[in-house]
């Protein structure tokens, strides 16, 4: 449970703003700032760094682009350790000024991709790097994707100066055997190189599966505030930090923010184990099907979803 090499992110506005929008009020992130810095969390994730023009801002909150100067302006004041990250999609961002990271609030550039697009991803970690940033690659969707196209991603990915390779299960459809497997071949392609952890809930194992990671020498992973994120959320935050048994992590507030802020908040957006997210998980599918499902009148007619899923997706 304790090892001091374990960083923890909390992804809870990033991954959560997949829900809303990324219309998040500065209130809230600042609230969110200052409980995780009180809890002795590693780093906190704003949101994207995206591109306006491919994401229009009247679409979309302040927290699809991340701006340097947005960002200091919601930490302005509170006294802090936690580093700040952002993620951008390396296959989809047009050409973007960075400020070299000892002129800007954040430490860490997170590079999300697939694996046919990790040329993108290695450009923008070779990039970030040469301005100070430290960095990681999150491959996307890793239980769609066949052993050897992944091998060859991460062999080309050791060789860059990149920090930390996640493995990510972004359909929930992974079990503890299968984390266990891919972390042991991401340390085997990527020596010198540190492994995390970013699992979903569509099965109820984010947390079991983050923890398996851990037991198997990853060091870094992923959490949000009640398991916000899109569809069935992410490894819970308060879970991490009761078992992590680091003295440096205070769980008090944690959950302070959770019952002033998450649990209101559920009133408003929905996230969480539903069936729906069940089913995308164990076809091992994108969860988009059972998002729009819950936007319809049949949103609880669960047997008719799984036949449908079952049918050969045109």
């Amino acid at each position: 449970m304790y090892r001091e090499q374990i960083k923890v992110l909390d992804c809870t506005i990033r991954d959560g703003g997949l829900i809303n929008d990324h219309y998040f009020t500065d209130d809230f992130v600042r609230a969110v700032y200052q409980a995780l810095s009180r809890s002795g969390i590693d780093y906190m994730e704003f949101g994207y760094r995206s591109s306006r023009e491919l994401f229009p801002p009247q679409d979309y909150g302040a927290w699809k682009y991340c701006d340097d100067d947005k960002i200091r302006q919601v930490i302005d004041g509170i006294e802090s350790d936690i580093k700040i990250s952002v993620m951008l999609d390396s296959y989809r961002v047009k050409e973007q000024q960075f400020a070299p990271a000892d002129e800007s609030p954040i430490d860490m550039i997170r590079a999300a991709t697939y694996v046919k697009y990790i040329d993108s991803a290695i450009e923008l970690i070779n990039k970030c790097h040469d301005l100070g940033y430290e960095t990681t690659c999150n491959i996307m969707a890793i239980s769609k994707e066949i052993e050897p196209d992944l091998v060859e991603a991460l062999d080309q990915l050791a060789k860059t100066p990149v920090d930390v390779v996640y493995v990510v299960d972004s359909f929930g459809a992974l079990y503890c055997e299968q984390i266990e497997y891919l972390v042991k071949l991401y340390q085997e392609h990527l020596p010198g190189k540190e492994i995390g952890v970013h699992c979903h809930n569509n099965q109820q194992l984010a947390y079991a599966n983050t923890i398996e990671g851990i037991i198997h020498n990853a060091n870094y992973v992923d959490g949000s505030l009640y398991g916000i994120g899109r569809g069935p959320g992410n490894c819970c935050l308060e879970l991490l930090v009761g078992f992590l048994k680091n003295p440096k992590f205070n769980l008090t507030p944690v959950l302070k923010v959770i019952q002033d802020h998450m649990i209101p908040m559920l009133e408003e957006i929905e996230w969480g184990y539903l069936i729906p997210y069940m089913v995308t998980g164990v076809l091992n599918e994108h969860p988009r099907a059972a998002i729009a499902y819950r936007k319809t009148d049949d949103r609880d007619k669960y047997a008719e979803f799984y036949e449908k899923m079952r049918l050969p997706q045109e």
